[in-house]
C-alpha cells in the first residue's frame, strides 16, 4: 500500500504537492495543511484483515465471556504483574517514563528472559549495537535467540520483522520511528 502526502487547502479544498504559505486557487494564507492520501492503483487489491479490523455485535456486558488468554511470563514477577501475569500472543504493549529510568535496561532483560524460549528481534532507533552489546556484557546477558537491529524507517522496520519471523518484538523507542513518506514525520518542532 503507497500513502502520498498531499497539502490541502481549509478555505477552498485545493490540493497541493508541497507547501506553500499562500493558497494559489484562493489566495488565503497559512491555509494549506498536510493530509496523507492513499495512491490510486490501477488494480485495487483484494481485502486483507490487519489488526485495524475489529467488529462485532452489540452485547450486554453481563451476557459477554472472558477468555483466558495463555500468557508467557517473562519471569520478571513485577514486570508480569503488570501485564496482568505475562505477555499475551498478539499484544502490544507501551512502556513509558522519563528518559534514563531504565527502560532499555529492563527490556533487554525481558528480551534475554524470553530468548530462553522464544525468537526476539530487538529494534533500537537510539543506541547502536555496540551500546546494547555493552549493556548486554554489563548485565551478564547472552542470548543467542535476540536479534539486533538499528533503524528507525519503519519500512525497513516491517522488511526486518519478516525477514527474522520473531516471536516477540521490542522497539526501542517508538518516538524515533518514521515512515519515508509521510514528510510530517521528519519535520520537528
Amino acid at each position: 500500500m503507497k500513502f502520498k502526502t498531499v497539502f490541502v487547502c481549509q478555505k477552498c479544498g485545493y490540493e497541493a504537492p508541497k507547501w506553500a504559505g499562500k493558497c494559489p486557487e484562493c489566495g488565503e494564507w497559512n491555509s494549506l495543511v498536510e493530509e496523507v492520501k492513499q495512491q490510486e492503483s490501477k488494480k485495487a487489491p483484494a481485502r486483507t484483515r490487519s489488526f485495524t479490523d475489529f467488529s462485532s455485535e452489540i452485547v450486554k456486558l453481563s451476557e459477554s465471556k472472558a477468555v483466558k488468554e495463555p500468557r508467557i511470563e517473562t519471569h520478571i514477577s513485577e514486570f508480569d504483574r503488570l501485564l496482568g501475569g505475562g505477555l499475551v500472543k498478539g499484544q502490544l504493549s507501551l512502556l513509558a517514563g522519563a528518559p534514563g529510568i531504565g527502560k532499555s535496561t529492563l527490556m533487554l532483560q525481558v528480551a534475554a528472559e524470553l530468548s530462553k524460549n522464544l525468537k526476539v528481534l530487538y529494534i533500537s532507533g537510539e543506541e547502536s549495537i555496540s551500546q546494547i552489546s555493552g549493556r548486554a556484557q554489563r548485565l551478564g546477558v547472552k542470548g543467542d535467540n535476540i536479534f539486533l537491529h538499528c533503524e528507525t524507517d519503519v519500512q525497513k522496520i516491517v522488511e526486518s520483522v519478516q525477514n527474522v519471523n520473531p516471536d516477540v518484538l521490542i522497539l526501542d523507542s517508538i518516538q524515533t520511528v518514521y515512515h519515508p513518506e509521510f514528510t510530517s514525520s521528519l519535520q520537528c518542532g
